[in-house]
């Protein structure tokens, strides 16, 4: 591999089995560079991209369950070498020469004379060889994409909770210098700040996006916590398992058609009838549930300490800042106080900071919305012993520190106080799930209120912030007007625990100019922008004058 002198070299296989080589194989090279980036297929996985956290900094690798040209077509990376093994079809042809780097590298084997005439077309010059082994260099006449330029590497985060927590990390990991600003005296004392959050993935018949994106998602999490200390050792909670419960027979009816038509390995998702569910939980589950053996909780601040320990050096905390606001200065970003003294400054802030983030004027019209969580604790002698997670509209927790956390409420309001109502109705099902008229009787008003940060379709914002009043009439994601320099971690919702670890490593990966941890279509499902060219869109609609029909 011509490896030497590049800060980053990344190579595509078609066979992961390789990986570990081509590791190795950097590893011995003195002049190697300073990074690889290894993308390879791998069928045995679920489907979709996989990113698979390394413990050496200076390695990524992704595997991607996906046929070749559709993944070829998901990629956001450019390649510099290219191994091909035992491929069918032309239809990668196209898709690869998009993505490749002039003079990257290509090594096949078994060819086709009809693939060698397609690759060529792309710009592939083969350079002889046999059908066994062939090797050619890309040399397209077409204009490439340029490289995008080195940013200084240095950030500012706003919000020291899961979002923020994760976004430092996951930049310090790559030599950035981070400033994280929090208004708090201390990290996760908002949203994050609940005793126990689960964890868990979600499952639909069509595997539409987020499903797709919770699967990404809670898989990297599950591999990422492990480099930084593991669930139940440096982080408080256990993976304990997950059982939720279907809600009635016909929705047991749909569990199990897709149970049946997805065949997910057992360590993922399980469908469980009723006697095996209740032999499990040893309470009613009359009809069945999913098992999730490796969901379980984790307690969301132990999670945010993991993660801003892991930063090191590189990491400054701004912490007790109170209410701030962002001012340009030139290039940089000034991120004052409320008497308006400056606390940073950076040309890259990243808005992790949840509701709260609407209180700026540059993100004043992104719309989420604050909504009320109330959890109830109780203490775990007086609920009956659960081996596992149990969830269904609600969730409950096995104890943690003697307390079982019941929740949470989906109030739409901003009371900050806790409340009988919010109580008796976390309570109530808690009773149904347990099928239990006695849990909770009398018990005294404990727990916590949190305000979720929710977007209109439930998923996080993740990249350059747009600027609305410079937005006009853009058709493309691509084209909408971007605040410079100004990025957002934001919209977790409920998920927070395992769309923070991914959503920070996807905006550190494309802040540091490398391969997209997530296929093109998932990344583009979570810009901001899109809900710029959603009103855009409505609006035309409501213009649209009526056919005769509609009158």
């Amino acid at each position: 591999m011509n490896w030497q002198d590049c800060t980053r070299f990344t190579v595509f296989d078609t066979d992961s089995s390789r990986g570990a080589a081509l590791i190795a194989q950097w590893r011995r090279d003195p002049a190697r560079s300073r990074q690889l980036h290894v993308i390879a297929l791998d069928p045995g996985l679920l489907p979709g991209w996989h990113r698979m956290p390394q413990r050496d900094a200076g390695v990524t690798l992704d595997l991607v369950s996906a046929p070749l040209a559709t993944a070829l077509a998901q990629l956001t990376a450019r390649l510099d070498a290219i191994c091909l093994r035992d491929v069918e079809g032309t239809d990668f042809a196209r898709p690869l020469a998009r993505i490749t780097a002039l003079g990257a590298q290509l090594e096949a084997s078994n060819l086709t004379d009809e693939q060698v005439t397609a690759l060529g077309a792309q710009g592939f010059v083969f350079d002889g060889g046999t059908q066994a082994t062939r090797h050619a260099r890309f040399s397209s006449r077409k204009p490439r994409l340029p490289t995008p330029p080195v940013l200084e590497k240095r950030a500012i985060v706003i919000g020291a909770g899961l979002a923020g927590s994760a976004a430092c990390a996951r930049l310090c990991a790559r030599g950035w210098n981070v400033t994280l600003v929090e208004r708090h005296p201390a990290p996760a004392m908002e949203a994050s700040g609940n005793l126990a959050g689960i964890f868990m993935p979600l499952l639909s018949r069509d595997d539409n996006i987020p499903t797709r994106l919770t699967r990404a998602a809670y898989l990297y999490a599950l591999r990422y916590w492990d480099t930084i200390g593991g669930i139940g050792q440096r982080i408080d909670g256990a993976a304990c398992g997950v059982l939720q419960l279907a809600r009635d027979a016909q929705h047991a009816a749909v569990q199990r058609s897709i149970a049946s038509e997805s065949a997910y390995p057992p360590q993922f998702a399980e469908w469980l009838e009723q006697g095996a569910a209740e032999a499990l939980l040893g309470h009613p589950a009359p009809d069945g549930g999913w098992l999730f053996r490796q969901g379980g909780w984790a307690r969301p601040g132990s999670v945010c300490d993991a993660m801003l320990d892991a930063c090191g050096p590189l990491l400054t905390r701004r912490f007790g800042s109170g209410n701030v606001s962002l001012a340009r200065a030139g290039e940089q970003w000034q991120v004052l106080d409320a008497g308006g003294a400056v606390l940073a400054t950076a040309a890259t802030v990243i808005l992790a900071n949840g509701p709260a983030a609407r209180a700026l004027a540059q993100a004043a019209t992104l719309p989420l919305s604050a909504v009320r969580g109330q959890v109830t604790h109780i203490d775990a002698a007086d609920v009956p012993a659960l081996p596992l997670v149990l969830c269904r509209e609600a969730y409950i927790t096995p104890p943690a520190h003697g307390v079982c956390s019941f929740g949470a409420s989906y109030d739409m309001d901003g009371d900050p106080h806790l409340r009988i109502a919010s109580q008796q109705a976390n309570l109530a099902n808690v009773r149904d799930l347990l099928q239990d008229a006695t849990i909770g009787v009398d018990a005294p008003l404990r727990g916590r209120v949190g305000f979720r940060c929710v977007a209109p379709d439930r998923l996080p914002l993740v990249g350059r912030l747009p600027d609305v009043d410079a937005a006009g009439g853009r058709e493309r994601l691509r084209d909408v007007p971007r605040h410079r320099g100004l990025y957002g971690l934001l919209g977790y919702a409920s998920r927070g625990l395992i769309w923070a670890p991914l959503m920070a490593e996807l905006l550190a990966a494309e802040l540091n100019g490398e391969p997209l941890p997530l296929e093109a279509s998932l990344v583009d499902a979570l810009d901001p922008a899109r809900f710029v060219l959603r009103g855009r869109r409505m609006a035309t609609l409501s213009k649209k004058p009526a056919a005769d029909d509609d009158i």
